[in-house]
């Protein structure tokens, strides 16, 4: 008997209303001693994701440690694309053992978690195996995280990778949120994010649209 497909997406596929985004700990003092991703890349990728969730309303929580006493403020890249959205700031390294912080993923009640941070080996890992211990599907931008070495960084990736973990990239995320070039409502979103903080390949939508007015939806 042959295969009977349908244009269907597979239910590991994220969309904008069955997660929630946690961004952990984008601050100066732990970008500091970031060396697996360059600053200037980190900052990028972490706008990329903030952007592409509040742009597509996906539920968001920002997190700080220490805000006020060590760390320094967040990214104001990440704080820019929430205006006025409070930031729930922290003593404890593993975000999921903040009280405030599991209230407020108690009121959302989505049990996908995507998560992207600094650093990985401590703020991600924490939370991540916490999650999955707790009946969570885990996602991890992988690229949105960062950690004080290339090894710390992959080891972590690598011990969540085996817990069971989803590891994903920055404009993975974005383009997975909007799937579709036909769906109209986000489309100018969409490709206006990837234009500002995409890289090369938004270079790329800037120079097919000017040149000769491509459109991905045709």
């Amino acid at each position: 008997m042959s295969a009977q497909f349908t244009p269907t997406p597979g239910p590991l596929l994220l969309t904008p209303k069955d997660h929630v985004l946690v961004m952990i700990d984008f601050q100066s003092q732990m970008s500091f001693a970031t060396h697996s991703i360059d600053a200037v890349n980190l900052r990028t990728n972490a706008a990329l994701v903030a952007h592409a969730a509040a742009g597509f309303e996906v539920s968001t929580v920002l997190t700080t440690v220490a805000e006020k006493s060590f760390s320094g403020p967040m990214f104001s890249e990440i704080t820019d694309a929430f205006p006025g959205q409070a930031l729930l700031d922290r003593t404890s390294m593993n975000t999921w053992e903040d009280a405030a912080v599991i209230k407020r993923l108690n009121e959302i009640g989505k049990k996908r978690i995507v998560l992207a941070g600094l650093w990985t080996s401590v703020c991600i890992v924490g939370p991540a195996l916490s999650a999955l211990e707790q009946g969570c599907e885990v996602y991890v931008i992988a690229d949105a995280c960062g950690d004080v070495s290339l090894e710390a960084h992959n080891r972590a990736m690598d011990r969540m990778v085996q817990a069971g973990v989803r590891p994903m990239t920055s404009l993975q995320y974005l383009l997975e949120l909007q799937r579709d070039w036909a769906r109209t409502s986000t489309y100018d979103m969409t490709t206006g994010i990837a234009k500002r903080f995409g890289g090369a390949y938004g270079l790329g939508i800037i120079y097919a649209k000017s040149m000769f007015g491509a459109s991905e939806g045709h």
